[in-house]
């Protein structure tokens, strides 16, 4: 086994077709997580293009590419997962029946530590290591999207009712109701960031697109178009104006749902929920297996999933005393923030305390705005 470790731009052509192929026949051979588009050769790129420390290791066997592992470091030798924090999917894409050695591969990366929080079902050596396991809710559409709804009428009646009653009032009161999967505005994809901003705000949370390697990220992944990937900008319309977008990437099988938000203006409408269903139907149509809805409770998805995969979170490690440091580090601050999400009785007030914090954090926003004009 001959591993090489490249920057992204020093990878060829042929490599990253074999890469894609891996990934567009990964289902055929019992391993559908490798299809999803945050494992994709092109998030790997984009995210290099926006962070310093992007590299790719080449695994061959006979001369042949056998897999692909991505991967950020520092100087010191501290691996992170490509994206780590926004990347909802991560690990090493590989041939059917490939094996590795978990530590074998990080010293050939120049690694003493690789930490993930996706990690993708599967990847056993990584997963010998990990500190915890957490659902992931899809959406089943592979059978297409009236087999879908049915099954969502099955399990969940009242919220299904209450959804596509939302939906037709809307279009009742605002005649001019439209549907775009695949919208190419740039300018909604600015809108969909701003109505995104103000949530994590409004709800206590970090602002992602206050980082601005993310917001150049989102932007890199937009314009990102090849035959099986996509960034998809997806948008429910109102008398001309968006009230609900959703931007992700999309593979060949898997749309990976990333940054959805809505215009609080309409809110008695659920247009957050409807957008989610028309996406659930055009992704049927365009011959997509399933919407990954990602990491991370939410009431929404427990109502739209079909079931759930399983994502890892932790580090694997070598014997050395960067990894000894790193660990000494993160395992504590990982351990309680889910040990808070968990728990409902921890989780709820946080999450209360959280949306306090945001209305007084938005309020003092919206002053200081005012005494300036």
């Amino acid at each position: 086994m001959d591993i090489s470790v490249y920057r992204p731009g020093e990878l060829t052509s042929a490599d990253r077709s074999a890469w894609t192929g891996f990934q567009s026949k990964a289902h055929l051979h019992g391993s559908p997580g490798l299809a999803n588009p945050f494992l994709s050769p092109e998030f790997a790129l984009a995210v290099g293009r926006c962070r310093r420390g992007v590299r790719i290791a080449v695994v061959r066997e006979g001369g042949e590419p056998a897999a692909f592992f991505p991967f950020q470091t520092t100087a010191a030798g501290v691996g992170r997962a490509v994206g780590l924090g926004v990347s909802d999917c991560q690990g090493l894409v590989h041939r059917p029946g490939f094996t590795w050695d978990a530590r074998e591969l990080l010293r050939a990366c120049g690694l003493a530590v690789w930490e993930f929080d996706h990690l993708a079902e599967g990847q056993q050596p990584f997963e010998a290591t990990a500190s915890g396991t957490f659902p992931s809710p899809v959406i089943d559409v592979d059978r297409g999207y009236e087999a879908y709804l049915a099954q969502l009428r099955a399990q969940s009646p009242k919220f299904t009712r209450s959804t596509l009653a939302k939906e037709r009032k809307l279009h009742r009161e605002h005649p001019d109701v439209r549907y775009v999967h695949d919208e190419r505005d740039p300018e909604v994809l600015r809108t969909l960031m701003r109505w995104k901003s103000a949530q994590y705000r409004r709800t206590g949370r970090s602002d992602r697109f206050a980082h601005e390697w993310i917001t150049r990220l989102t932007h890199q992944l937009f314009h990102s178009r090849s035959e099986p990937f996509a960034g998809l900008l997806s948008v429910l319309y109102a008398d001309g104006r968006p009230v609900a977008a959703h931007f992700g990437l999309r593979s060949e099988r898997v749309l990976a749902c990333w940054f959805p938000a809505y215009d609080p203006a309409f809110s008695k409408y659920s247009p957050g929920l409807v957008l989610h269903l028309r996406m659930a139907e055009a992704a049927a149509a365009d011959g997509i297996a399933h919407l990954d809805l990602g990491r991370g409770q939410k009431d929404y998805k427990d109502s739209l999933k079909t079931r759930d995969l399983t994502v890892s979170e932790g580090l694997v490690a070598r014997r050395h005393p960067v990894a000894l440091g790193h660990r000494a580090r993160r395992a504590p601050v990982r351990a309680l923030r889910n040990t808070v999400l968990s728990r409902p009785a921890l989780f709820e007030p946080a999450d209360k305390m959280l949306k306090r914090m945001g209305k007084i954090r938005s309020s003092r926003q919206v002053t200081a705005k005012t005494t300036k004009t």
